[in-house]
């Protein structure tokens, strides 16, 4: 049995976003040298790469790019980063993933970034669920949706077709 799909953001759509996103975070960093891209593994550094690129086009900030390893159904294992501390230490982070759900992983993602002082400290989200477990939110987001909990939300951020949709 196949299951029925509502198409949220489409690729055109999501591109848009993406770059919306990245004038956010140069608009909030304009006197910055750097910034680091923390993207949750898997959709939320593919996401984080694509800021990268969009803020390199409109900015002469230079975006660190970070990936961010948490276990999504065990927050409260060891988290790691694929750059030291001493390298985010005293910067602006912007932690970076495809959806806000119930919050968990983004609680859990700025506990670890709060062990070493930080300049600012940010989040960014393609698509920001309106129920939240946690007292968490997207300062930078592409969409806001109200869903059910019985919903579930798919991003496609691989190959030429990107997409975003409700299951």
């Amino acid at each position: 049995m196949v299951s029925k799909k509502n198409s949220i953001l489409t690729h055109e759509e999501i591109n848009h976003k993406i770059k919306r996103i990245a004038y956010q975070i140069y608009e909030s960093n304009v006197n910055e040298e750097e910034v680091v891209l923390a993207g949750i593994d898997s959709n939320g550094y593919i996401l984080a790469k694509k800021l990268k690129t969009a803020l390199s086009k409109i900015s002469t900030i230079k975006p660190i790019l970070c990936k961010v390893i948490i276990d999504k159904k065990n927050p409260l294992n060891k988290i790691s980063t694929s750059i030291p501390a001493k390298d985010y230490t005293n910067k602006s982070v912007i932690l970076i993933d495809d959806v806000l759900n119930s919050g968990t992983t983004l609680v859990y993602g700025v506990k670890h970034f709060l062990d070493v002082p930080l300049k600012q400290f940010k989040t960014a989200v393609l698509v920001n669920r309106n129920h939240k477990k946690y007292p968490v939110k997207a300062d930078f987001k592409g969409i806001s949706l109200s869903t059910s909990l019985h919903e579930h939300i798919d991003v496609v951020l691989e190959g030429n077709n990107f997409e975003a949709f409700l299951k």
